[in-house]
């Protein structure tokens, strides 16, 4: 007989285990604050960032009023950047943080700082997930969230810069992946310790920018070598954009899941994960859940059940003015299509 899982977090772990579950679960492996959300708490980006307290009330929300089966802390792609000397640009309400400032002017110039878990942005959102755990982790999953090497890379140093490098000086870029790699390890660790039930690795090697030659050569080795590091808990690989010309390197790289963007055929994804690697995400978040109703939400749902999705998600960090009123039907969906 089927186990029926009866909290959210023991729907959401064993689904990550390839278990079944008493409904599909609806996971944020990204950003689902709104703005709607913002006005209910009173806490608001850019503050929410980095204020521990507001940082817990916001993402609280995702569960206790949208109803969705995680809660995640952290927002944008920017704790560890703004720790390791970027110049941030925190944004506002509608605008996502950005980088000003690139702290290095060559590859090696690159040292992990000794106190980073106790740098400010670090520090408030470890504090959060500690907070959160204590509140809501014995019913509740507790998503961290890292940024992979190449990313920061992209923040330290500069996508032009390090592109540019990737042809003329590749052992200066296997030099910095190297070097980064401690950023994200020493983070994940620091959030297991915390309470996190699971990890997002978000490393950005979308097609426009890498090719998936230079993702397998210069950084494949790197996440085999960091997933294996990290056992304890799920990790869920996220990248924007479409992947399928190199999704069967991320199915060889040891993560539990692949978070997906809605320009890939989930068809085509599952086919080539050879059920190695489970699939999360694709809804549509600008034309469906930012401009669409809830019939478009329901049928969206739906049909990516209906390919095969076994974890709900929105395909990213979601616009803040997405009504709170279509992430409660993502919900409501999955409810209603129990397998």
């Amino acid at each position: 007989m089927m186990k029926l899982f009866v909290t959210p977090k023991e729907r959401v772990l064993a689904a990550l285990q390839g278990q079944q579950t008493d409904r599909c679960p609806v996971i944020n492996p990204t950003s689902i604050a709104t703005f709607e959300s913002m006005q209910r708490t009173g806490c608001y980006f850019p503050n929410a960032h980095i204020d521990t307290d507001k940082m817990i009330a916001l993402a609280a929300v995702g569960h206790t009023i949208v109803g969705f089966d995680t809660i995640t802390p952290y927002f944008s792609v920017h704790l560890e950047a703004a720790a390791l000397g970027c110049v941030i640009d925190w944004g506002s309400v509608d605008e996502l943080p950005s980088v000003k400032e690139y702290p290095l002017k060559e590859p090696g110039e690159f040292r992990m700082p000794a106190n980073f878990l106790d740098r400010k942005p670090i520090k408030s959102f470890l504090s959060a997930v500690r907070s959160l755990k204590a509140t809501y982790g014995s019913d509740v999953a507790i998503v961290g969230k890292v940024i992979g090497p190449w990313t920061l890379a992209y923040h330290l140093y500069g996508v032009a810069n390090l592109l540019m490098d990737v042809v003329i000086a590749p052992e200066k870029v296997r030099e910095l992946l190297h070097s980064l790699k401690q950023v994200p390890l020493a983070f994940a660790e620091a959030q297991i310790a915390a309470g996190a039930d699971m990890i997002t690795w978000a490393d950005h090697v979308t097609r426009d920018l890498i090719s998936p030659k230079s993702y397998e050569e210069f950084l494949l080795p790197i996440h085999r070598e960091c997933t294996g590091a990290l056992q304890g808990v799920p990790l869920i690989l996220h990248v924007c954009g479409n992947v399928l010309d190199r999704i069967h390197l991320f199915r060889d790289a040891g993560f539990t899941a692949f978070h997906l963007d809605s320009r890939n055929s989930i068809v085509d994804a599952l086919r080539i994960m050879e059920e190695k690697m489970l699939l999360t995400g694709n809804i549509n978040n600008p034309g469906t859940l930012l401009n669409g109703n809830p019939e478009d939400i329901k049928a969206e749902v739906q049909g990516i059940i209906r390919d095969g999705i076994r974890l709900i998600s929105p395909e990213c960090a979601i616009p803040t003015r997405v009504p709170n009123r279509n992430l409660v039907q993502i919900v409501e969906t999955a409810k209603a299509a129990r397998e």
